[in-house]
């Protein structure tokens, strides 16, 4: 196994001191007594300033008293049915009835549990089911039928806009019939919001997040980022993912204005910093790979960009020069409230080496641990583990809890007990971490934390499945993607690739949707007796080389280019989809093609050929011939007008 310079050993010295860093005490915002009344520093900002703007979303503008008066209403409307601590699942995107939703859940001191807009139903059945959600807040077509028909449902329609970007037409809260089961988890008492991770079982796990560890962060990011009144912050993380909450409450409780993007952003790094500009963003976060295009790309004219945030996977590039935005690396899992660590990143054109993942923020302890669980010298590798204000308050599981959130280990002062992160890390002698790997069978895939065995788990529910193995396969400039190997049932009909994938989408958020599919007869085994699964990736690989040089430059017949544009986009396809075994007769999005390697694929076709196409236009192609079509047709046009 190949290993970077970074990772090598002696790569940074080793010095005596040991692992183990402290961020700065947290201090007591101004406009509040107590960092954990998280409303009380919102509504601080409807009374100084009630006319000033709180969402934006394009020419669309909500003022914190109006944005006040929607969360009265949510508020009031599921008063009586929805108590303090109970959890609601929000199944709505980024839009002002997101933002009114969650203060009116934070009125009632309810626990705001974001499931994304359109979680898959099998998914969302079994979470709420486990959970005992008894409400769900979302557009009514698209809640499971437990919450939709049978007796004993009800629903509340709430009066919320329906203008925006990703608006919903109409948002009810859905009532399931009867109480929650006896062995329903509830949430500690202090609980703000509760967010999903994957969990090793294949069942997701739900992290309680406190009104504590959430002040204590929003201290520290606002302090960090200088976050002032008029600022505009970015509601860009998509729902389900925790990071949107940072974004929601940093900007409220600091009297900023969240701006909505536009959906194209997700995957046009141009309509994203067009967006910026237009928008007068000030302070942004993406997600890894999407900083990625951003900043591999000429850096545009953004002069109200100060602070561009990045994180929720490695990243392996630093801004250029001519950024003019100060940019941080961001570390930090759910069960420690968003970020744990950061660093600002300067550039560096000689630096090759991922930048690091920093020093903590304020209130956070950090130790690395050696298997045994003691702390290793400053320059060994080993676990990372967290501990301080920014601990969540642990799992909705009180045996997983007390697993993952252990006491600290000797020498560790000023918490009670850290979280096991899993991660890999290594201290530099000055404190700062890097990040070197995970631990165990978790992943990254464009940015999103995923349990393996949560996937198998979405394919094995199908009837004509006996088992699955899932595999990580990395393409050039270090894309990753899922693969599923399947064993079918015996005797019984093969299922179509497609029809598994469409089932697991019912089961899995879209990045955890595995790209293709392989079915095999039997799963090679390594010495323990587990599934290898370097092995599978090594004969799908082999495979994939094979089929490619029977055809010379690729597959034979419908599938060969037929003309440089057409090996151009090949060549550019199999190298994003890592699969040499693409033809021009293959679709892009079915083999695999998701937001980031559609952004990716528009850079390569626009360095090469100079012309600007739109995702849209690259997913609506039936297959890579019509793309390079496509391609030759834009620019003869481009020529002919500089004619």
């Amino acid at each position: 196994m190949s290993i970077s310079a970074h990772e090598r050993p002696g790569g940074s010295p080793q010095d005596d001191r040991l692992s183990i860093a402290y961020g700065a005490a947290s201090g007591t915002p101004a406009e509040a007594t107590d960092r954990s009344d998280i409303l009380a520093r919102y509504e601080h900002w409807v009374r100084s300033t009630p006319d000033a703007p709180a969402v934006e979303d394009g020419e669309l503008s909500w003022s914190y008293a109006e944005v006040d008066a929607l969360a009265h209403v949510v508020a009031e409307s599921l008063r009586g049915r929805v108590a303090p601590g109970d959890l609601v699942g929000v199944c709505l995107d980024r839009s002002a009835a997101l933002v009114a939703v969650a203060v009116g859940l934070a009125r009632l001191g309810a626990v705001y549990l974001p499931l994304g807009p359109r979680p898959g139903e099998h998914r969302l059945t079994a979470v709420t089911e486990r959970l005992g959600v008894g409400c769900l807040v979302g557009d009514p077509v698209l809640l499971p039928a437990a919450y939709r028909t049978g007796a004993g449902t009800s629903a509340v329609s709430l009066p919320l806009p329906a203008e925006g970007a990703n608006a919903a037409s109409s948002v009810v809260a859905a009532f399931r019939a009867g109480p929650a089961t006896a062995t329903a988890p509830t949430a500690p008492p202090g609980t703000f919001y509760a967010v999903l991770t994957s969990g090793s079982t294949g069942t997701p796990k739900a992290v309680a997040v406190g009104r504590s560890s959430l002040g204590s962060l929003l201290d520290w990011y606002h302090a960090y980022t200088g976050a002032r009144p008029g600022d505009r912050h970015s509601l860009l993380i998509g729902v389900s993912f925790d990071p949107h909450l940072k974004e929601l409450w940093a900007a409220l409780t600091s009297g900023g204005t969240l701006s909505v993007p536009p959906e194209e952003v997700r995957w046009d790094p141009d309509a994203l910093t067009g967006w910026w500009r237009r928008a007068k963003v000030s302070v942004a976060i993406l997600p890894t790979p999407l900083a990625e295009t951003v900043l591999e790309r000429p850096w545009p004219d953004l002069p109200d960009l100060r602070h561009l945030v990045v994180g929720g996977d490695r990243l392996r590039r630093r801004p250029a020069p001519q950024v003019t935005a100060r940019v941080h690396n961001a570390y930090g899992p759910a069960e420690a409230t968003v970020i744990t660590t950061a660093h600002h990143v300067e550039a560096d054109d000689g630096d090759t080496a991922p930048p690091p993942i920093g020093t903590p923020v304020d209130g956070a302890v950090v130790c690395v641990t050696d298997e045994a669980g003691r702390v290793v010298p400053r320059g060994e590798a080993g676990e990372l583990r967290i501990g301080g204000d920014v601990l969540s308050l642990g799992y909705l599981d009180a045996d997983l809890t007390a697993a993952r959130f252990v006491a600290p280990p000797d020498g560790v002062t000023g918490t009670a007990r850290v979280y096991r992160t899993g991660d890999r890390v290594r201290m530099r002698p000055d404190g700062v971490l890097d990040f070197l790997g995970r631990l165990d069978d978790q992943v990254k895939v464009s940015g999103v934390r995923v349990e393996l065995a949560e996937v198998e788990a979405a394919f094995e529910h199908h009837a004509g499945v006996r088992r699955s193995a899932v595999a990580v396969q990395t393409a050039a400039g270090g894309a990753t993607r899922l693969v599923a190997f399947v064993l079918p049932v015996p005797g019984e009909p093969v299922p179509a690739a497609d029809e598994l994938i469409r089932e697991a989408r019912g089961w899995l958020p879209e990045q955890a949707v595995p790209a293709v599919v392989r079915f095999l007869d039997s799963f090679p085994l390594d010495a323990n007796g587990k599934v290898d699964r370097a092995a599978l990736l090594a004969a799908d690989e082999a495979a994939a080389e094979e089929a490619a040089a029977g055809g010379g430059t690729g597959p034979e017949g419908d599938g060969a280019p037929q003309s440089p544009t057409e090996e151009l986009v090949l060549r550019l396809c199999r190298d994003l989809l890592g699969s040499r075994a693409l033809g021009t007769g293959d679709n892009f999005a079915a083999a695999g093609g998701n937001s980031l390697s559609t952004a990716r694929l528009l850079t390569g076709i626009e360095e090469h050929c100079g012309v600007r196409l739109r995702a849209p236009e690259v997913l609506r192609q039936p297959d890579l011939r019509a793309l390079a079509a496509l391609v030759d047709t834009r620019r003869a046009a481009t020529d002919l007008a500089g004619v």
